[in-house]
């Protein structure tokens, strides 16, 4: 069963900077003790990636506000379509769960939970999704630590009711940060529409 994919640009929603290129200083930090990703170690920014079948455009393009949504309630405007999935790449702080709001055309909004694991370097997948990206370290302020390896995870979000979709409203979470998102339809839910 093949997947549909569009990719939804989180730009405008970017708030936190967790990718760090080397050598460099600024307002970066992922978390509170300003640990991030290595940049060179994660695909170039803007590059379409595939994981499980999805298409993602990872790691997102950073606008100077950031190259990640650290989860506040926004409300993301979705592609117009009757989609079957919302997937995400992301990680917490801390592992957690929390609701998402979908938003329909017709104005119904359902929920449905948002399950992230933690970014924290050997930690397994808590909520059992897959692995996105790891790499071999973790940045700090002033130093890379070679033998921490931070994980981003991919995260699916259903969407049961076969109507069209609006909108996503993310968690009033800050613990869980999302560097890119993907609406997919199932193929064969694509033919029967």
């Amino acid at each position: 069963m093949g997947l549909g994919n569009t990719v939804v640009n989180l730009s405008a929603h970017f708030n936190n900077r967790g990718i760090q290129p080397p050598d460099t200083s600024g307002e970066y930090g992922f978390n509170i003790w300003r640990n991030t990703f290595p940049a060179e170690e994660l695909p170039e920014p803007g590059s379409l990636v595939e994981l499980e079948g999805t298409v993602f455009e990872f790691p997102a393009r950073d606008t100077g506000a950031g190259d990640n949504v650290r989860c506040r309630g926004q409300l993301v405007e979705l592609p117009a379509g009757r989609w079957d999935w919302i997937g995400l790449v992301g990680a917490a702080e801390r592992r957690t769960e929390d609701e998402v709001e979908l938003h329909h055309a017709d104005g119904t909004v359902r929920r449905e939970w948002l399950r992230m694991s933690d970014f924290w370097p050997q930690t397994a997948p808590y909520f059992g999704e897959p692995l996105a990206f790891s790499t071999s370290g973790m940045r700090y302020p002033r130093h890379t630590h070679r033998h921490h390896a931070p994980s981003l995870w991919q995260q699916r979000v259903p969407v049961r009711v076969p109507a069209p979709l609006a909108a996503v409203r993310l968690p009033d979470n800050p613990a869980m940060h999302v560097f890119a998102m993907t609406v997919t339809a199932d193929e064969e839910s694509r033919l029967a529409r």
